[in-house]
């Protein structure tokens, strides 16, 4: 004979325990995503081109062509995005920009703008 049931502990639907049965439902808590910024260079009449080249590749870790077409696109537009990161991300990636210009003597402008 196998077991009634009703008996307390045995098979389901014998809850006389207190406690409810059911699903365990878990919350996870909302994270909130980082805010994205835009790191933008901004064009001078002084910085040559290959040195905005070198920079995009060196610390964007743009490819040769896509550091030609974001240098034109400045070149052309005053302004072009090099890229969009996490806020430290973007921060030390401007600080690097300028840094290196100004070790090279050029005025190149590297900002960043909240997405």
């Amino acid at each position: 004979m196998g077991p009634k049931e009703d008996d307390p502990g045995k098979g389901s639907g014998g809850d006389k325990g207190g406690t409810e049965s059911g699903t365990i439902t878990r919350t996870r808590p909302k994270t909130k995503r980082p805010s994205l910024y835009r790191v933008l260079l901004l064009n001078d009449d002084y910085t040559p081109m290959e040195f905005v080249v070198l920079v995009l590749q060196d610390v964007f870790n743009k490819s040769r062509e896509e550091a030609m077409q974001i240098m034109l696109h400045v070149h052309q537009k005053g302004v072009g995005e090099c890229g969009v990161y996490p806020y430290e991300v973007a921060e030390t990636k401007v600080t690097r920009v300028m840094d290196t210009a100004r070790k090279n003597q050029h005025p190149l402008q590297c900002v960043m703008e909240k997405q």
